[in-house]
């Protein structure tokens, strides 16, 4: 049988999961900002979760196909209408697959 090697699918659909952390600085708590990336991230099929920072910052911590996250990275960037997203930082890492779902954590 020619064409993929055997293994090749699983390893390429692994190459395609990423993850990333992420801090959000400016006016992104008290906004709905973690509600936010929550319903975003269940559309985007999405796991991790998102918490508020003592300093103000939003973090969050997301995993998935990479084109997900990527596009959910995005969201994040513009966020719900009455935050101010003055910075974003994004760490890129290999997944973990620790999370099955996406939450908001206190």
């Amino acid at each position: 049988m020619q064409g993929r090697p055997r293994g090749a699918g699983i390893r390429m659909a692994a190459e395609s999961l990423i993850r990333a952390r992420v801090w959000v600085s400016g006016r992104v708590q008290g906004v709905a900002y973690r509600a936010f990336a929550q319903q975003a991230a269940g559309r985007k099929g999405l796991s991790g979760g998102v918490r508020n920072l003592e300093d103000g910052r939003v973090e969050v911590d997301v995993e998935g196909e990479r084109r997900a996250v990527e596009a959910f990275v995005e969201l994040l960037r513009a966020g719900p209408p009455m935050a101010q997203v003055d910075d974003l930082r994004v760490e890129w890492e290999t997944p973990t697959g620790r999370q099955t779902d996406f939450r908001i954590w206190y």
